[in-house]
């Protein structure tokens, strides 16, 4: 299915030490890996962050990106994904543009509608049903490519209000917009408007948990791939497909870790290895069903997690070295 050649991202939320950290983005880029990415969440551990069973994250996304950009030289860096209503939007486009320039075109912008119900509640933030999210994010969208566009800025909606001023800095080009998330209308967004589409749970219940699980698996990402080339029409084959491979466990012993993990999730072990988030086996093994995936879903673009404590990004750089640009 898909012609776009493989690239490889590594996804960090917390790190022991400043030290560690720079280490990891140094590692990264001198792996192969074509794209270092972060979070935007807010809150450290507690009853919220407990209440959405997501890991709680220690650094601000925009200082860590400026941080990570200054380090690397061709490593491309950013959110995966900045969620909409954490800032007031005219500043996340200006801040975007600022790192796109400084960077000389190396921020990669990823956009979200935002899901934890229990972190929006402990900031005291509205959480609107999601009907009205995506309608807003709609317009932030394209509030931010207007930014990016330079010149006077005009965008007018229900909430995305902007006129009467130039955009500043002027980029020579909009980052690559990438859009993410798991529900149909989200994903029919990206699929008209980023450059990247961002396969992920659908997160409905504003945890995480075996409803978002199962809506990873292979038959339900068939759907979400089906609902992304009819919204994208004819610019479905200029997309990237993106992916978190939120459980990669590089072993020679595939059927007993297997088998493991999917008797603790309640599902079995095929459907495990199936799912598309789940990359567990030998190297040999992750580069067949990555090719595979390819074909199958057109995902050609892979994030693995890093939690500052696994070594991901060392064990998987052999599959990195393999694929990557192929």
């Amino acid at each position: 299915m898909s012609t776009q050649p493989f690239r490889f991202a590594v996804q960090a939320f917390n790190s022991p030490s400043p030290t560690a950290w720079r280490e990891l983005i140094r590692r990264t880029e001198d792996l192969g890996y074509s794209a270092f990415h972060l979070a935007d969440h807010i809150l450290g551990p507690g009853p919220a962050m407990e209440a959405a069973a997501h890991p709680p994250q220690m650094l601000a996304a925009m200082p860590a990106i400026a941080s990570a950009l200054e380090m690397t030289s061709h490593l491309k860096v950013g959110c995966r994904v900045f969620c909409m209503d954490y800032r007031h939007p005219v500043m996340l486009a200006k801040e975007a543009a600022t790192l796109q320039w400084l960077s000389g075109g190396r921020l990669e912008l990823g956009l979200g509608a935002g899901w934890i119900q229990s972190e929006y509640a402990a900031i005291g933030l509205p959480f609107d049903p999601i009907a009205v999210r995506l309608r807003r994010f709609a317009e932030v969208v394209q509030g931010v490519k207007a930014f990016m566009r330079g010149g006077p800025v005009h965008a007018e909606g229900e909430w995305v209000n902007w006129s009467g001023f130039s955009a500043l800095p002027e980029v020579e080009r909009c980052p690559p917009i990438m859009i993410g998330g798991g529900s149909k209308g989200i994903l029919s967004i990206a699929a008209r408007e980023a450059d990247i589409v961002s396969l992920n749970f659908n997160n409905r219940s504003g945890t995480l948990g075996m409803d978002g699980v199962v809506s990873g698996l292979a038959e339900q990402t068939q759907k979400k791939i089906g609902w992304i080339r009819e919204a994208a029409g004819a610019r479905f084959d200029a997309l990237e497909i993106e992916i978190g491979a939120y459980l990669t466990v590089v072993t020679d012993q595939q059927a007993a870790t297997a088998g493991a993990i999917a008797g603790q999730l309640g599902i079995s072990a095929e459907e495990l290895l199936a799912g598309p988030h789940n990359l567990v086996g030998s190297v040999d093994y992750i580069c067949e069903e990555l090719l595979r995936r390819r074909e199958l879903y057109g995902i050609n673009y892979v994030t693995v997690l890093e939690d500052g404590e696994n070594d991901i990004a060392r064990q998987f750089a052999p599959v990195v070295a393999r694929l990557a640009g192929r």
